[in-house]
């Protein structure tokens, strides 16, 4: 049997629509109406994905994303009319595997729901369990990046990109090429949200961000981890 998708939305008629289109895909669908009643069925029902709508009654599709990632690693999809990049950011970096708007084609979100869940249940690289660069420390097992000994307080999606750069210094990426390596899709028009993570990173670890020493753009291309300082 496939795994169960719970939806959260509050626009009935929206529900229904996707419901229809996962039924006939085969998935085993449950609906609710608001952040708390769909909080309250993922914790009690196995569920191996959420569709979660971000602007709703009782609580907001962002808070039950980011209590349902620190509870579960359960799939997770936001649905939002909402398309400024902010509020990409806060969701990705919130927890959520994968973003779409409205208006969206049914089929295509069905298709993102069978990717997350293919990438949840597949195999995760593996990663170093430290990288040195210099003051810069990037820990792979406690996903933390220190600079000169102090934690630099990235965030869980800064640290999936940081770890992409480094594990292969450089080696010169394309935003689509990040999107899918670190935060595991690439669909196009989230390329941008790969520029404010990189601008962000370089504040939280270069000395100078406007003259960056670990991360460097490749004009035409996208982003490398320099070479140069590198440790065996």
């Amino acid at each position: 049997m496939k795994p169960g998708v719970l939806i959260v939305e509050d626009d009935a008629r929206t529900a229904e629509l996707i419901r229809l289109y996962l039924d006939r895909d085969g998935y085993p669908v449950m609906v609710a109406g608001n952040g708390r009643e769909g909080l309250e069925l993922a914790r009690r029902h196995q569920i191996g994905i959420v569709l979660l709508d971000v602007m709703m009654p009782e609580m907001d599709g962002l808070e039950v994303c980011r209590i349902l990632r620190s509870e579960s690693e359960v799939g997770i999809i936001l649905v939002t009319a909402r398309t400024d990049e902010v509020n990409t950011l806060t969701a990705l970096d919130m927890g959520a595997d994968d973003y779409v708007t409205k208006p969206f084609r049914p089929r295509e979100l069905v298709a993102r729901v069978r990717a997350v869940l293919r990438r949840k249940g597949g195999a995760q690289e593996p990663q170093a369990s430290e990288l040195e660069f210099g003051d810069l420390t990037i820990d792979g097992r406690r996903h933390e990046v220190r600079v000169r000994g102090k934690d630099a307080g990235v965030t869980r999606k800064e640290f999936q990109l940081l770890m992409t750069l480094a594990s292969d210094p450089g080696k010169a990426f394309s935003r689509l090429e990040l999107l899918e390596r670190a935060f595991g899709f690439n669909y196009e028009g989230l390329e941008r949200t790969v520029d404010a993570h990189i601008r962000n990173l370089r504040k939280k670890i270069e000395c100078d961000a406007e003259n960056p020493r670990y991360i460097e753009t490749v004009y035409g291309v996208g982003y490398r981890f320099a070479e140069s300082l590198s440790v065996p």
